[in-house]
């Protein structure tokens, strides 16, 4: 080797050492300050409810607060945007879902990520949603909605959404399309508000997540339930018909997952920190217990590179999804 090219050599391979062992060191220093974790929709909703669940223990175990910050809007890739912006360093973080991070993407015009920006960490709970229409609307089950709607040709029923591009907005448009009605999407900042407007005949129909505070909602007739996008009726629920079980919606089957995320540069160290912690707040049993009464699922632990697998695998398969109904990117609502 020429002296010129092998002190260039080393010196390569001196820094490659010197940035691999900063690397380490501040993994295993990791977290030096407290974290922010972004739920990307207004304080209320199921995500909410899940963040404020896992991250009292997550903080205990990581030995640094976690501070649960709600930033609603563009049917979530404001907040991810943000969490995103941060150093790729693990002390920011999102909890996010198909969503914002697999659909949003293809649906809004000008977002400023890819869903390969993201590494999921923890995939927490999944749930199935509820077809649910204002109380008042004069439906008893799928069969009169699917008829009241066919006659509503010259005003559509509208369905609310947590915004363009979300599953939310896929599901309401699949049902459209299967059940061959015509219906009106009316995009909100989350899912909160759109509650409150079915409850107050605003809409008439939305499909919701089976969490938090919202089967209270539709137990106590608020609103009412007709059906559910499960295989077979959730066990908590079972009076509630699963809609893929109908002549026609064979294909209406969807379940909304929530995991936490990381900047895909985050260092494998810390994303391995991360995992450990909030699957260590996961199994505790209060938390599981929580999760579960309000209609969650609780997942299992998985690896980072079992957790990679199956990112790779959701991306593939809503993006499918929104292929099938020819969703178009639009502006932000």
């Amino acid at each position: 080797m020429k002296p010129r090219i092998r002190i260039q050599a080393l010196v390569a391979a001196a820094t490659f050492a010197a940035t691999g062992g900063m690397t380490t060191a501040f993994a295993q220093a990791f977290p030096t300050k407290p974290l922010n974790m972004v739920v990307p929709y207004p304080a209320g909703g199921p995500s909410d409810h899940i963040a404020r669940q896992v991250q009292p223990l997550a903080s205990q175990t990581l030995g640094q607060n976690i501070i649960v910050e709600n930033i609603g809007g563009a049917s979530g890739t404001i907040g991810v945007t943000r969490a995103l912006s941060a150093p790729a360093d693990g002390h920011s973080l999102v909890l996010g879902s198909p969503m914002e991070l697999m659909l949003s993407p293809l649906a809004i015009q000008g977002v400023r990520y890819k869903t390969e920006d993201m590494k999921l960490v923890a995939h927490l709970v999944s749930t199935s949603t509820i077809l649910a229409v204002r109380s008042n609307l004069g439906v008893n089950n799928v069969s009169e909605l699917i008829a009241l709607a066919k006659k509503s040709t010259e005003r559509p029923l509208s369905y609310g959404s947590v915004g363009t591009g979300s599953l939310y907005h896929l599901i309401g448009e699949k049902f459209s399309q299967d059940a061959r009605v015509p219906l009106t999407h009316v995009p909100y900042r989350g899912i909160a508000p759109v509650l409150t407007d079915l409850m107050g005949g605003q809409i008439d129909i939305a499909f919701l997540p089976m969490a938090g505070s919202i089967m209270q909602t539709v137990n106590e007739g608020k609103v009412r339930g007709l059906g559910v996008t499960a295989r077979q009726p959730h066990p908590l629920f079972s009076h509630y018909p699963a809609l893929a079980t109908m002549p026609g919606l064979e294909s209406m089957e969807f379940e909304v997952w929530a995991g936490v995320q990381v900047h895909k540069n985050t260092p494998d160290a810390v994303v391995q920190r991360l995992n450990q912690a909030f699957y260590t707040a996961l199994q505790n049993p209060d938390v599981r217990k929580s999760l579960e009464a309000t209609g969650n699922n609780v997942m299992n632990p998985r690896s980072p590179a079992e957790l990679a697998g199956l990112f790779k695998q959701e991306t593939e398969r809503y993006r499918t999804i929104a292929k099938s109904i020819n969703l178009q990117a639009q502006a932000a609502q």
